[in-house]
C-alpha cells in the first residue's frame, strides 16, 4: 500500500501523513456508494436539504479550526483561511435554497386528453475530484448540489489537503447522514483513473490543471458519462478611461495576489487606456509594495507562500523570461526581506507583450503584467487572445458599454468593477481551456441529473 505526506510550505513540515487506498478499499466504496443511493434517491428533497443545512452549520462552528487546517495545508494566511469556511457554508446555503427550482418538475403543454412532464431524476454516483487552492469551496460547489439531486458522492481531494476530505466527512457523519451516502478516498492518480473508468460512478466533477482534465476524459473515453471540468485561467482585466481609478487600482492588486495569485479566476493580465496608465500603474506598484510576505500563521500577514518551492521556481522561472526580452519589474524583491524558497515576493510587470509566456501561459503565482491599450476594441483583441476563458472583468462607469464589451469577450463570467469572485447564483462555467460544463445556479443541477419525460394518455 502506496502513502503520501502532506508537506507545509510554510517551514517544510509534515502536517500528515495518509495511505493511498488500494482498488479493493475503492470496489468497496463504489458498492456501498451504489446501495446507498438507491435510498437516498427516494428521500424527499425537503430532508436531503435539511441534512445539508446541518452540514453547512458544522462547517460555520468549526471554521477556525478548519481555516487553520487550510493554513497549515497550502499555506493561506489565517486572517482570511477561515473565511473560507464560512463562504462554503453560505455557497451550501444558497444551493439549498436554489434546489426547489433547480430540480422542479417541468410541465408541457399538451392536448387534452394528455399529460406530459419533465422530472429530473440523479445520476447515481459522482466522483469530485477538486483543487487544493480553495479546498472548501471547490468541493461544496460539486459536493452539496450533487448530494440535493439525489446522487451519492465520493470525494477524492488533492493530496496536498486531505484533511479537508476528512472534515466534510466527519460533518456529514455528525448530522446523520445516511451511511455510504457521502464517502472520502485517498487515492493515487492510476487509482483515480481506475475509479474514472468503473461503471459504477456516473459523472465526474474535476478541478485541476489542463493536463488533468485531459486525464480525466482519457479515464473516461470508453464510456458514455460526463467529465464536468473547471481547468486553468488567464483572466484579464480592461480598465477604460472613464473607470474609477482608486477603485480598480484597490480591486486588481486584491485580485491579482489574493491567495498569493492561486485563483483559477484571479487576475494575471492587465490592459489599461492610455490616458490612465501611467498614473494607474504607478498606483498599482506602490499598493503591491505594502503587502506583508511572512508566516501565515502570523495574524499580520497578508501574504502567504505559493504550495510549494518548485511552484515557486516556476514563477521565478517565467519573471525571468520575460525580463530577459524586454519586460520590466516595478517591485524590488530586496523590499521583502523573507522572500526565498515558497516565499515569493509580488511581482507588477511592464513592458510586456503576448510573445511572452508570462501573458499567455496560466502562471498561479503574485505575477501580473500590464499593457497600455488605444481603446475598446484593442483591449478585446486581447482579452480574447487566450487559450483560456474563465472570467474577465470590465472597469468602467458605463454600464451599457461593460456590457457591449462583455457580449465580444469569449468568457464564462464578466465583471464589471469587480474581479475574482464567484456568486453562486450565478453559472459558473468555462470556454475554450478553462474547461467544460456548469456548477452552482440552478443550471448547475442540471449536469448532476437526467431528464426523463412522463408521457401519459388519460382515460
Amino acid at each position: 500500500m502506496s502513502s503520501f505526506d502532506v508537506i507545509s510550505p510554510i517551514d517544510g513540515s509534515v502536517v500528515a501523513g495518509r495511505a493511498s487506498a488500494p482498488w479493493a478499499a475503492v470496489d468497496l466504496a463504489l458498492d456501498r456508494a451504489s446501495t446507498a443511493q438507491r435510498r437516498w434517491a427516494v428521500t424527499p428533497l425537503a430532508e436531503r436539504a435539511r441534512l445539508c443545512s446541518a452540514f453547512a452549520d458544522h462547517l460555520d462552528a468549526n471554521a477556525d479550526a478548519f481555516g487553520r487546517e487550510i493554513s497549515l495545508q497550502m499555506g493561506r494566511p489565517i486572517r482570511f483561511a477561515p473565511r473560507e469556511v464560512g463562504t462554503a457554508a453560505n455557497r451550501a446555503r444558497k444551493m439549498i435554497e436554489l434546489a426547489p427550482r433547480g430540480l422542479a418538475e417541468i410541465p408541457v403543454d399538451a392536448a387534452s386528453g394528455f399529460e406530459l412532464f419533465i422530472r429530473k431524476e440523479p445520476l447515481g454516483t459522482i466522483l469530485v475530484i477538486p483543487a487544493w487552492n480553495y479546498p472548501y469551496l471547490i468541493a461544496v460547489n460539486a459536493v452539496v448540489p450533487a448530494l440535493l439531486a439525489g446522487n451519492s458522492v465520493i470525494l477524492k481531494h488533492s493530496s496536498q489537503t486531505p484533511l479537508c476530505a476528512e472534515r466534510f466527512a466527519e460533518a456529514f457523519d455528525a448530522v446523520g447522514l445516511p451511511d455510504g451516502v457521502f464517502q472520502f478516498l485517498h487515492t493515487d492518480h492510476a487509482v483515480t483513473e481506475r475509479a474514472v473508468a468503473d461503471e459504477r460512478v456516473d459523472f465526474v466533477a474535476f478541478t485541476g490543471s489542463v493536463r488533468g482534465g485531459h486525464a480525466m476524459v482519457r479515464a473516461a473515453a470508453d464510456r458514455f458519462i460526463n467529465c464536468g471540468l473547471e481547468l486553468g485561467g488567464k483572466d484579464p482585466a480592461y480598465v477604460r478611461a472613464d473607470a474609477d481609478l482608486e477603485h480598480a487600482v484597490e480591486n486588481l492588486v486584491d485580485g491579482s495576489f489574493f491567495n498569493s495569485g492561486q485563483s483559477c479566476c484571479g487576475i494575471e493580465r492587465i490592459y489599461v487606456d492610455r490616458a490612465l496608465y501611467p498614473e494607474f500603474v504607478d498606483r498599482f506598484a506602490a499598493l503591491t509594495r505594502r503587502y506583508r510576505l511572512g508566516d501565515p500563521l502570523d495574524s499580520q500577514t497578508d501574504l502567504g507562500p505559493v504550495v510549494r518551492s518548485s511552484h515557486a521556481d516556476f514563477v521565478r522561472g517565467e519573471i525571468a523570461k520575460a525580463i530577459a526580452v524586454g519586460a520590466r519589474a516595478l517591485i524590488d524583491e530586496r523590499d521583502f526581506p523573507t522572500a526565498g524558497g515558497p516565499y515569493l515576493a509580488p511581482q507588477v510587470l511592464v513592458d510586456v507583450d503576448h510573445s511572452m509566456s508570462v501573458m499567455m501561459e496560466e502562471t498561479f503565482g503574485p505575477v501580473v503584467g500590464i499593457m497600455p491599450v488605444a481603446g475598446d476594441d484593442e483591449a478585446i483583441a486581447l482579452m480574447n487572445d487566450s487559450p483560456y476563458g474563465l472570467t474577465a472583468s470590465v472597469w468602467t462607469r458605463d454600464r451599457d458599454r461593460a456590457v457591449a464589451i462583455a457580449e465580444r469577450i469569449a468568457t464564462g463570467t464578466c465583471f464589471m468593477n469587480r474581479c475574482d469572485y464567484l456568486d453562486p447564483g450565478l453559472a459558473w462555467v468555462g470556454v475554450k481551456d478553462s474547461g467544460r460544463g456548469c456548477t452552482l445556479s440552478e443550471l448547475g443541477f442540471d449536469q448532476l441529473t437526467r431528464p426523463k419525460s412522463y408521457h401519459l394518455a388519460l382515460r
